[in-house]
């Protein structure tokens, strides 16, 4: 068996194979010619959000997974699913198998709302939606209720957009996506046409970027709810702000004043509306009155205290009931700990780092979301990214990072296999995406999603 000494072939892992995961590894193998990494990754499949977080009707968004499947298909680079790290294997373990180890793993879990009423069927959170009209395997019980006309989904960010948008889409314009035929099924039969989309804050703080507001406006057999009086005074403010966020805020300016009639004719035809809503902070979920499942929400009006991105939303206290039958609250993904080695800022949701490297912890590094909070598209996270695997080269050039031999995977695989962890290989993937691939021609679909663990390791034979 080869030994790698550092400097000549380091031995790296990365934690996690989302796009935090494959571009810190891409950066790895195109900067050292003879770099070795190996990802691990939970899920039996890989890709995180590009597969579990992106929206069925952005397929265009997915094309980096081209890029990945290059990364992984390298001879320098191996991806290994079904492994949960923490759990299968520990942090320590793999440090003491490599010679350094980057942690990529995301966001995996939702904000909580901290309110009352939130454990009652018919409140849902925005990222387990997501999960389950995209196929995460642990969403698929999710079982929403769509029998209800109005929908609230809390939290003004691209999230919150995406699934106002997949509740009014018309079915006929989802149905040739990779969204999931169970999913498919209960929005064809959905009864939502009115979806509030509340904001504790104003106009000038919502946390959507144009290109979902205008996907927004122009939504097919919808229009939009905008009232005049949240813009009142925005016109001059608007001259201050840096331009992408200006021009997001004249698009809003002008669907909030638009005259009836100058609007595109499809408005007139509208069947279903959306609106946002702004100042308002949830306070509890209203029960129906047999106590069994959410029928409205009470919301807390709120003012600002300050300017700009800084300003605080404070209750007036005034308050307002939505009847609502859905909640969906979209306040923020949260990264979890991994491990108890690993230090870990509750408060953030991060792992304290400087630059990417984990603090007082040589060897070890992190990027993506659990680096610097669920924030950024995939662009953003590809920059920090490349910036982690600079620092982790550079350590490596300086002699910071362990000098001998590692053992790298074979050392990890004795362990799994002790334990009874079968890792699912990237060629193993390529298999399950031929079938999804071939299960989608037959409906005209991109892919039809597998989403039982167990059926996919049947179709490997495992």
């Amino acid at each position: 068996c080869r030994h790698f000494s550092a400097q000549k072939n380091p031995q790296i892992c990365v934690v996690g194979s989302g796009p935090a995961g494959f571009y810190t590894a891409q950066h790895l193998l195109k900067h050292h010619a003879q770099a070795h990494v190996d990802i691990y990754e939970k899920q039996l499949v890989p890709f995180g959000l590009v597969r579990f977080g992106v929206a069925p009707d952005h397929p265009e968004v997915k094309n980096v997974i081209n890029t990945f499947t290059q990364t992984a298909r390298s001879d320098r680079c191996a991806f290994w699913g079904n492994v949960v790290v923490g759990r299968d294997v520990t942090v320590p373990e793999l440090q003491g198998a490599y010679h350094a180890v980057v942690l990529s793993y995301g966001a995996e879990d939702h904000q909580t709302l901290e309110i009352p009423g939130e454990e009652l069927p018919g409140v849902f959170s925005a990222r387990a939606f997501v999960g389950w009209y995209n196929g995460l395997p642990e969403n698929q019980e999710l079982a929403p209720d769509l029998s209800c006309n109005t929908a609230v989904i809390l939290g003004q960010g691209n999230v919150a957009l995406d699934v106002a948008r997949i509740l009014l889409t018309p079915p006929e314009h989802l149905e040739k996506t990779d969204i999931t035929e169970a999913a498919f099924g209960v929005l064809r039969q959905s009864q939502v046409k009115t979806v509030w989309i509340v904001g504790r804050r104003g106009p000038l703080q919502v946390a959507f970027t144009i290109k979902e507001l205008r996907e927004m406006i122009r939504l097919p057999g919808t229009r939009p709810i905008l009232d005049p009086a949240d813009f009142l005074g925005l016109q001059d403010r608007i001259k201050e702000v840096p331009r992408p966020r200006k021009r997001l805020m004249e698009l809003l300016l002008q669907t909030a004043t638009e005259k009836p009639g100058l609007g595109a004719a499809h408005q007139a035809m509208a069947t279903r509306t959306w609106g946002l809503r702004f100042f308002r902070s949830p306070q509890q979920v209203l029960p129906s009155p047999d106590g069994r499942r959410a029928a409205g929400i009470r919301l807390a009006v709120t003012r600002l205290e300050g300017v700009g991105e800084a300003a605080q939303a404070v209750p007036t206290g005034d308050v307002e009931d939505l009847p609502c039958g859905l909640v969906l609250s979209s306040v923020g993904y949260k990264s979890r700990p991994v491990d108890p080695s690993v230090p870990f800022d509750f408060k953030r949701g991060v792992i304290p780092n400087i630059e990417g490297r984990v603090v007082d912890m040589p060897g070890l590094y992190c990027s993506g979301w659990v680096k610097r909070g669920p924030t950024g598209v995939i662009n953003t996270t590809m920059t920090d990214s490349f910036l982690t695997s600079q620092m982790l080269l550079q350590d490596l050039k300086a002699g910071l990072l362990p000098s001998g031999p590692r053992p790298g995977f074979a050392a990890i695989q004795a362990l799994l296999s002790s334990r009874g962890v079968r890792p699912v290989s990237f060629s193993d993937w390529e298999k399950l995406d031929a079938e999804e691939v071939s299960r989608g021609q037959g409906a005209g679909k991109p892919r039809e999603k597998l989403v039982d663990p167990q059926e996919m390791l049947r179709l490997l034979g495992h």
